[in-house]
């Protein structure tokens, strides 16, 4: 782990080679400066590479989302990651924290989403018909009153869709102030591990951040140390 002063959050590393790093990036920290500015991940590179290229995001997470975040060094690991992304060869498993939950252990969402826009609310992803494929598997990890862990799979990338595909299912994911209901400690989802199709393939997990543990321990989940 690396950090500087200069900069709000402390780079978290999970990873690092001469090709690629995986951040634990942290809650609330953008992947990209917005509109009013701010901190950002791609404040950081210059502490990650001195190289006149580079580097670059190989994908994205949601502002509010923690967890594991791979950056490209050199444009050929980004080409590879960036295919292995597009053709669902690189594996993403996210954990999230739902209120009320699914009454069987294991199952699939199907629904289209389609990105709905309008002046007073800004914009959200909702399901229609009119939207593009977006499908979910999810699978029980740990219960308790009111509460479910779940682990869950993207079969594709779309914008907010395990939020979206939780709520739509009526167990919005704890702390999502979009499509739920907001909670002091945030949106309860992590983006757990990440399997990147390298030779040998790269597997990288992120612990939960301190926000998520009193709900996932409730549920069962015990610590990683």
């Amino acid at each position: 782990m690396t950090s500087s002063d200069a900069l709000p959050f402390p780079l978290d590393i999970l990873y690092q080679d001469q090709h690629v790093v995986i951040l634990n990036k942290p809650a609330g920290l953008p992947v990209h400066t917005g509109p009013a500015g701010g901190p950002c991940v791609e404040q950081y590179f210059p502490q990650l590479s001195r190289r006149k290229e580079g580097p670059w995001l190989a994908h994205r997470l949601d502002t509010e989302t923690s967890g594991c975040l791979a950056i490209a060094l050199r444009k050929q690991p980004l080409l590879t990651m960036q295919q292995a992304f597009a053709t669902k060869t690189a594996q993403k498993t996210y954990w999230a924290v739902v209120a009320g939950g699914p009454t069987t252990d294991t199952g699939e969402i199907d629904l289209t989403l389609l990105k709905q826009s309008s002046r007073d609310k800004g914009w959200r992803m909702v399901a229609s018909p009119k939207g593009d494929a977006a499908r979910t598997s999810w699978r029980v990890l740990g219960r308790e009153a009111g509460l479910c862990w779940l682990e869950l799979t993207l079969h594709t990338g779309r914008t907010h869709q395990a939020r979206v595909h939780c709520a739509a299912m009526g167990w919005p994911i704890i702390g999502d102030s979009l499509y739920g209901t907001q909670h002091p400690q945030g949106l309860h989802l992590l983006a757990r591990s990440l399997v990147l199709p390298f030779t040998p393939p790269l597997s990288v997990t992120a612990p939960p951040r301190a926000g998520m543990t009193a709900a996932l321990k409730a549920c069962g989940w015990q610590s990683d140390d």
